[in-house]
């Protein structure tokens, strides 16, 4: 097995008390919401949302993927860091054992947020990700950080 690391970073121009709200306190009802074509539902299987929760999200028709189980690793509502693990479903096809995915929601200079996430593919056996994978990967991330930024400006009232 081994570890294929990568980050991504995100701007984004709201705070980032109210992105982590919405993006992580309430992932389950607001992604469905704001990004129907990518996201189909979220349902928390097991758990209260807190770490050791374990979530099914489904996706949206015609994309690559159909499901995908998240396990809360941690969550710190004060420093706005949000963890979890995927451990089960389609996208990790029979390449992957887990993707860990750390998530921090950091105040950018001059306000809003610079959302940044590391993620971690354990591979099984010589597994590689290709680099267009990864920059699909990095480009899907972003526009769900931008749906979500959208529909919260055409929403002010949310998240505050």
């Amino acid at each position: 097995m081994g570890v294929i690391t990568y980050e991504v970073e995100v701007p984004t121009s709201l705070p980032p008390a109210r992105i982590f709200k919405a993006f992580v306190l309430d992932f389950d009802n607001l992604l469905p919401k704001a990004v129907p074509q990518a996201i189909k539902s979220c349902e928390l299987v097991q758990g209260d949302g807190g770490p050791g929760s374990i979530k099914k999200v489904t996706f949206g028709e015609g994309g690559p993927f159909k499901y995908v189980v998240h396990k809360v690793d941690g969550i710190d509502k004060e420093n706005f860091t949000y963890n979890y693990s995927a451990i089960e479903g389609d996208a990790l096809k029979d390449k992957f054992e887990k993707i860990c995915f750390e998530t921090k929601f950091e105040a950018a200079p001059g306000g809003g947020t610079i959302c940044k996430s590391i993620r971690k593919y354990y591979t099984i056996g010589d597994t590689e990700i290709k680099e267009e994978d990864i920059k699909a990967g990095k480009e899907r991330s972003a526009g769900m950080y931008q749906a979500v930024e959208a529909y919260l400006l055409a929403n002010p009232d949310l998240y505050n």
